[in-house]
Formats: structure tokens, sequence, C-alpha cells
């Protein structure tokens, strides 16, 4: 079993893609499925998976591994047995593992693409960070087909860094839509997702870095 502590509970497709900190190790866990992509189903066993909330502390089965998709390296394969809750944390408490003061996810683009994380070592293969922010504002992108909006945010860390990224926190975009104002202290989970490419896009496929996780520090 892993211990982890939710950071992330993100729109995956049909499904969700969660990922947390181990509290002893500080290091990320993305919790894989054997799907092609890799997202977990709305329901694993008894678990309705989009009801775990961030800063909620979880024990799952997890492998040692898992599939990696070519570029990150926090995946760790799903496995059969019992999730149980072990408790919440708060904000504060996650203060200690933020990077602030490096480049968030490797660059200053809004993107990293696959040959760029290939040529790290595995384990700098990192696809997953939590920032604090002194600044974070959110703006309507577009109406979504199935209702709402989808949002996008701008934050501005702590140590100056800048990133503007698609929102997909699920919670979060609930509350915007209700006409929820974040604070500006935020901290954020900033994830690479899968390689997406736009129209007209010349170059190697990038990975977008998305907005997978807000907690309002206030």
């Amino acid at each position: 079993m892993t211990t982890l502590i939710c950071l992330a509970n993100s729109w995956k497709h049909q499904g969700r893609c969660l990922a947390g900190i181990h509290p002893e190790t500080g290091q990320w866990i993305r919790p894989v499925s054997d799907l092609e992509d890799g997202r977990i189903p709305q329901r694993v066993g008894s678990i309705r998976v989009k009801e775990i909330k961030l800063l909620e502390v979880w024990e799952i089965p997890l492998a040692e591994t898992g599939p990696d998709f070519g570029f990150a390296s926090e995946n760790r394969r799903i496995l059969p047995g019992t999730w149980r809750k072990l408790g919440t944390v708060t904000v504060e408490a996650m203060l200690p593992y933020c990077e602030t003061e490096t480049e968030i996810l490797h660059n200053t683009r809004a993107y990293v693409t696959i040959p760029q994380l290939q040529a790290l070592p595995f384990q700098q293969r990192r696809t997953l960070q939590l920032v604090e922010t002194q600044q974070f504002t959110t703006t309507v992108a577009r109406v979504r087909q199935q209702g709402g909006h989808q949002w996008k945010g701008d934050l501005v860390t702590t140590g100056g860094r800048r990133l503007q990224g698609r929102i997909t926190d699920p919670e979060l975009v609930k509350r915007l839509d209700w006409g929820y104002e974040p604070s500006h202290h935020c901290l954020v989970t900033v994830s690479l997702g899968m390689p997406w490419v736009p129209p007209n896009w010349q170059g190697d496929a990038p990975c977008w870095k998305l907005i997978a996780g807000v907690m309002d520090g206030g």
C-alpha cells in the first residue's frame, strides 16, 4: 500500500487523473490504470474517485512502477485492493513541498515537448510540480459543449515565475461558474498533460502545462 496526499483530481476524458505526494519522501505519485491513456475510471471498487478531495490522505494499492508513456517518471500502476482514506492535511502543511524558485516544469514556456523530456534522465522527467502563488487570476476561455465554461488561470509564484494554463480542477471550475473568486495566495499543482498538437503546429508534439489542482491559501 502507498500513502499519498491528494493534490490533483482532475478531468481526463471520461475519467480522472489523480496525483499526490508521499508525505514522508515528498515524492510525486500519479496512480494510473491499464487504459490507453492511464486515466482512472469514475469508480474503483466501492470508491467514487471524483469524490476524493484535495488535501485528503489516501492509502492506495500501487505497483512500484507503471506505464510512463515515454516521458512521465511519476506513474504507478493501480493494483487490486482496498483504497482507504486516512485523514486530511492543511494547506500550510503542504508549504514545505512547494518548488517555487525553479522554473515551472523545466522551462518558461506553456509546454514541454516529448524529445525535451526524453533527453533527461528518467527520474528528472518530472510532470508534476507544486507551487505557491503571489498572484492568481482566472478568466473564461470558452463555453464548454457539456455546459459551463472552460477556464484558464494566470499565476505568478512567490519566486516570480509566471504561467498561463488551462484549469482542469473540476471543483474549482464548478465554483468559478458560480461566481467564486480565488485568493491570489494559493498552492497550485501544475501537471503536464498527454501530448496534444494544435492545428497548424510546427515542431515536436507538446505536452501542455495544466492547472490541475488549486488550494486557496487565504
